[in-house]
């Protein structure tokens, strides 16, 4: 008898604190753009499949620890920037003038409180200083040296400009400056972006880049941009986008997103595909992930290819890159 009313009060408290539905997802995505079988081999498939996997299954261990959603977001994403297969952190693109300009943000969709971070050069993680500046100051957006320097006081890891150097990426600054900015099929790829729902029904998002290489005059893209690149609501949805960034601004993308779903009552996959629809008709190139506050996943986007990936909590789980991939 004892231990049934122990088992039954433990219950209650669990019900109590939202814990009880034990419901969640987490989706991940790598960047979208030109992709082919063809030119990625085998290797390089499964060197990046295995890095998307790693990611989830970190999300997955914390959900099931019953960690919240930013805490999840931050951690994915540190996983993603840690490693120089994506654009963001590690991997991070170069500018016109061959130095490493990042950028990121995060939302909660509880609060609509959010933060991030613009055009910084030695923040090892720029997804968790956006999270800082989330948290810890009366701002949503901080750029260059004052980010940095925000960074420092908040006691992030701090680096030299060169621990974002990558070969691969010097080099494709390389051919775009002979090519006077044709663009090759690394360009548009690389962005990382996480959305979750976790098990206390809140959703978060979050997205970090090295924007496009070669850019100039301190260009920003969408990516720290609330309501271009990220945007989280518990009401509706938490989306990353990953693509053509100032097409992605031009539409205020994520946002729209979330509008369409409150206002039109379009459901997440419909809203995502319409809003993907509405890129495509000016022209321009990505995609977006989202989870809606049912555990409901998007994974949409217009090109040959985009590195995703989502976990729920029933099991159910896939990673893939290419267009025709299930």
């Amino acid at each position: 008898m004892r231990t049934g009313t122990i088992f039954l009060f433990a219950f209650l408290i669990l019900s109590l604190t939202g814990f009880s539905q034990n419901k969640y997802a987490i989706v991940i995505h790598g960047g979208a753009g030109v992709m082919s079988k063809e030119r990625m081999d085998e290797t390089a498939r499964e060197e990046y499949k295995a890095k998307l996997n790693e990611a989830l299954e970190r999300g997955q261990k914390l959900l099931d620890e019953g960690s919240t959603a930013t805490d999840v977001v931050v951690q994915v994403i540190n996983i993603l920037e840690d490693s120089p297969l994506f654009n963001a952190g590690a991997g991070a693109v170069f500018t016109h003038d061959g130095v490493n300009e990042l950028d990121a943000s995060i939302m909660d969709g509880k609060t609509l409180n959010a933060g991030a971070v613009a055009g910084v050069r030695d923040i090892k993680n720029p997804i968790n200083a956006a999270r800082a500046v989330m948290e810890h100051s009366e701002h949503v957006m901080l750029s260059g040296t004052g980010a940095s320097e925000f960074a420092k006081e908040q006691g992030l890891e701090i680096v030299p400009n060169k621990y974002f150097y990558t070969e691969n990426r010097y080099q494709s600054l390389q051919q775009l400056l002979k090519k006077e900015r044709e663009r090759t099929d690394k360009d548009n790829t690389g962005t990382v972006g996480c959305v979750v729902l976790d098990s206390y029904g809140n959703l978060c998002a979050g997205t970090s880049t090295g924007g496009m290489t070669n850019k100039r005059y301190g260009r920003i893209g969408d990516s720290p941009i609330i309501g271009a690149g990220t945007y989280a609501n518990n009401s509706t949805c938490a989306v990353s986008c990953t693509g053509h960034g100032e097409y992605y601004i031009r539409l205020g993308f994520a946002r729209d997103i979330s509008a369409m779903m409150e206002y039109k009552k379009l459901n997440l996959k419909d809203a995502c595909r319409e809003e993907i629809n509405k890129l495509t008709n000016m022209g321009g190139t990505g995609g977006v992930i989202g989870v809606d506050q049912n555990g409901n996943i998007a994974m949409e986007f217009n090109t040959s290819g985009m590195f995703r990936g989502y976990i729920k909590s029933t099991g159910e789980k896939e990673i893939a890159i290419f267009n025709d991939e299930q």
